[in-house]
């Protein structure tokens, strides 16, 4: 079969890498691919109903629990029509009419996420899946499938195929490199990306563009009088970590090219399950907002059962509508995974930490100290070791019927309600591509 010309070595030169060359990147042992899939909700849909979506500007809207219906992501001919993520759905419609609006749908995501995923864990077992659209894959080892580009030139290849997606992938010696190489050409291209190249195309570039570097990291650099990864490389490690810590001695070895993180792999246990959750309205009352901790309670305490695990800390998040954000967390004596235990404790929490009154944009609970249940020892009181049993049947129960009919079939007092976080439990509408809990569990209805 004839190759498309779709490999992008970063020097200008289109091509294949022989043998010799690719021994070569950066003279380093690791091979590093970053895979990021192009655009994948709008991807996705395209590729279920071509005829509906492929080739089309479209975008992917947010739930209605985001303020304004927000876009999600959009398709690259809405993007040529100056479609943005972060849109209104109303000011992406005045960009562009002919635009169609899509309804997430996290059940096709998760499907098209693990297919996607099982083709790349067929050239290594080392596979870190980001989120629930990129993946690390390291390919040191994988020589027999040929050299790094050959690779991922097949895994290119077979996802347009085999799902009908695009995707990009970096090639690297390095899980920070690979990721830059990733978004240097997109959609549907493979790009390589030398750590001796680094002061030729990444040092003129502002500090957000790499990798690992937001927004107020950025803003601060600025404050500093440094613009560009290369002013980043080049100051002095001490400033850095007087303002930074060490985050600051990352930054200047990351502007250098340097990363020695390893691909972590998706098998291994979760260190945290968490949810947050952006209110339609600010709340300012206390029954409102323990409406919302118990919605997202049920649901954190739903993905870690359905993981076979416990957790010893809860964490809370706030953020108020001047954005400002802050994490309480409480480590309770002993674990647990149910959900009005998770609730009591979240609440507790939010009364110590937030004036009754003032508003809230964003309420999430993260749950950690996660630990298999089976290896848990839980040392109960008198009164709680006879409750014990009967309360971990009655949630074995619960569980079983809504695995079988849904979030929305078995539900305690406080969770009848209209509230938008009530929104939550609908996994099909809502997700983030962050979770990726999903691809720990066993899963049949793969495309």
């Amino acid at each position: 079969m004839r190759r498309e010309p779709r490999t992008y070595i970063i020097e200008e030169k289109a091509g294949r890498l022989g043998a010799k060359e690719a021994g070569a990147l950066s003279g380093s042992r690791r091979y590093i691919l970053h895979i990021d899939m192009n655009a994948f909700y709008c991807s996705v849909h395209a590729a279920e109903q071509p005829e509906l979506y492929q080739g089309k500007a479209t975008a992917v809207a947010g739930s209605v629990e985001l303020r304004k219906g927000i876009v999600v992501t959009s398709s690259y001919e809405a993007r040529a029509r100056g479609v943005r993520t972060g849109m209104t759905v109303r000011e992406a419609l005045r960009a562009c009419p002919e635009l169609i609006m899509i309804a997430p749908d996290f059940h096709l995501y998760r499907r098209y996420s693990r297919a996607f995923l099982r083709i790349a864990g067929n050239y290594t077992p080392q596979v870190e899946a980001v989120s629930i659209d990129e993946c690390f894959l390291d390919v040191t080892g994988s020589g027999q499938f040929g050299t790094p580009v050959d690779i991922a030139e097949t895994i290119r290849r077979r996802v347009k195929d085999e799902l009908g997606l695009p995707c990009s992938i970096g090639i690297a010696p390095n899980k920070l490199l690979a990721k830059m190489a990733s978004d240097m050409r997109k959609p549907d291209a493979v790009t390589v990306l030398r750590r001796r190249e680094v002061p030729q195309l990444l040092w003129g570039k502002p500090c957000q563009t790499l990798y690992g570097i937001g927004r107020k990291t950025a803003d601060k650099l600025l404050r500093m009088n440094i613009r560009t990864i290369g002013e980043l490389a080049a100051a002095e490690e001490r400033l850095l970590t007087d303002k930074f810590g060490v985050y600051g001695a990352w930054m200047k070895r990351a502007a250098h090219g340097l990363d020695d993180a390893p691909v972590e792999l998706i098998s291994e246990a979760a260190k945290s399950i968490g949810h947050t959750t952006t209110l339609p309205a600010d709340l300012t009352t206390r029954d409102e907002y323990r409406r919302v901790l118990l919605n997202l309670a049920d649901q954190t305490t739903r993905r870690m059962r359905r993981q076979l695990m416990m957790c010893q800390t809860v964490q809370i998040t706030i953020r108020d509508p001047d954005m400002k954000t802050i994490t309480r967390s409480t480590t309770m004596d002993v674990p647990t995974d149910a959900a009005e235990d998770v609730h009591r404790e979240a609440c507790r929490l939010m009364d110590r930490h937030w004036q009754t009154g003032s508003p809230v944009r964003l309420l999430g609970i993260t749950l950690q100290g996660l630990s298999p249940k089976t290896e848990t020892a839980v040392q109960l009181d008198l009164f709680g070791y006879e409750e014990a049993p009967r309360k971990a049947e009655l949630i074995s129960v619960m569980d079983r019927l809504r695995d079988k009919f849904g979030e929305s079939a078995v539900l305690t007092a406080g969770m009848l309600t209209d509230d938008p976080s009530a929104l939550i439990r609908n996994t099909r509408t809502r997700g983030t591509s962050l979770q990726t809990d999903f691809l720990r569990e066993r899963s049949h209805d793969d495309p």
